[in-house]
């Protein structure tokens, strides 16, 4: 993808299909990294944040090793506190999505250390949904990822399919009664 001319950024929002199996799937959308002020109008922030909008589930993906950029360097715990910040800024009800944890590059770090890093980035965000570690260039940890989005997607379409059918029938008692 093409670049911006700021740290972690990419130009335009990457979709793509991830196949868990054969006639399991779902649809992701590598949304760019977001600076602050996105949500005020910086670099490409409020044309990414509407694309966030739209998404039924968020992954948080934030390094645990994170890398000094010139010379301003947040923790990771920092950056999910700066990416919510941006989210309630431009749209309140954003936080209220599901939202993940996806902690990369376990593999810059000695699996204890890494395990015990992520746990502590945890502890110190408070976080209560679900999270992960992985290293995402060796693929590391990513197939219980995808197993439990696909999981996640699943259950909401069926409880969709369940509240239509309840909605059907609650329609059909209605025009009887009537």
């Amino acid at each position: 993808p093409k670049v911006a001319d700021c740290p972690f950024t990419t130009l335009y929002p990457n979709l793509g299909v991830v196949s868990v199996e054969p006639g399991r799937s779902f649809v992701i959308a590598d949304i760019p990294g977001l600076i602050e002020g996105a949500a005020d109008g910086a670099g490409l922030g409020s044309l990414f944040l509407r694309h966030v909008q739209r998404t039924r589930l968020l992954l948080h993906l934030v390094d645990i090793a994170p890398m000094d950029y010139e010379g301003s360097s947040l923790s990771p715990a920092g950056q999910v506190r700066a990416i919510e910040n941006e989210l309630r800024k431009y749209d309140p009800a954003m936080l209220e999505k599901p939202r993940w944890l996806v902690l990369n590059k376990a593999d810059l770090m000695f699996e204890d250390e890494a395990k015990a890093t992520a746990e502590a980035i945890v502890a110190e965000l408070g976080w209560t949904q679900p999270w992960y570690l992985v290293s995402a260039i060796g693929r590391e940890g990513t197939r219980p990822i995808m197993l439990a989005v696909q999981t996640f997607f699943d259950r909401m379409r069926e409880d969709e399919l369940e509240a239509a059918k309840d909605a059907a029938a609650d329609a059909e008692r209605a025009s009887r009664d009537a």
